[in-house]
């Protein structure tokens, strides 16, 4: 688990663990801290409860990690025009201001409302959304979007909109490891430690 200063660069803390836990980033954010850092702004992949434990502070979505939860949802390639449009809204997020994306996403929700709340009934009687993923990517965008422009609202605090630099040095990290296949644990362990020097 890595925390990365977005505007000097430098790797603040590095913990190894087995699953990252909302508790291990709380933990993290408390170590920073503690050491005398302020931490002005948390930039993440949207993990589930994350965003309820850093109430004081700033904090952003990934638009990366989001247009991917949408495209887990609708595809790359939607068949429904439903699908299609919103897929079209959702790609313009990183590229955009908060005003004409929610305008479009609102835009795309008043033109298939009826769409998205067709049901049907089952074979046990209870009606059904016919739509699921569907609804569940417009509803990730709906309930995310009070953290996806977090840059825009703060553009004094130059916050990335994106956990690309730190994607980048893992994606880096993982080639070199690659090229020294066959390491033993302790050496990829000085490797890892090596290459972030914290």
């Amino acid at each position: 688990m890595v925390f990365k200063d977005s505007l000097s660069g430098q790797v603040l803390y590095k913990q190894y663990v087995k699953h990252e836990t909302n508790k291990l980033y709380l933990a993290g954010i408390e170590e920073i801290s503690r050491r005398g850092i302020k931490v002005q702004s948390i930039i993440c992949d949207g993990r589930k409860g994350l965003f309820s434990l850093f109430e004081d502070v700033t904090i952003q979505m990934c638009n990366f990690h989001q247009v991917a939860i949408i495209r887990r949802y609708l595809t790359k390639r939607p068949k429904m025009q439903a699908s299609k449009e919103l897929w079209e809204v959702t790609q313009l997020l990183a590229r955009t201001d908060r005003e004409s994306f929610e305008g479009g996403l609102n835009a795309w929700y008043l033109k298939w409302t009826d769409f998205l709340n067709e049901k049907k009934m089952g074979i046990d009687g209870k009606n059904r959304y016919i739509h699921k993923k569907l609804r569940s990517a417009y509803n990730s965008l709906k309930n995310n979007m009070p953290w996806l422009f977090t840059w825009y609202d703060n553009i004094g605090l130059e916050i990335p909109n994106t956990t690309n630099a730190i994607d980048g040095m893992f994606s880096d990290l993982k080639n070199k490891l690659r090229n020294h296949n066959g390491l033993s644990m302790a050496r990829k362990i000085r490797f890892i430690d090596e290459f972030f020097k914290v």
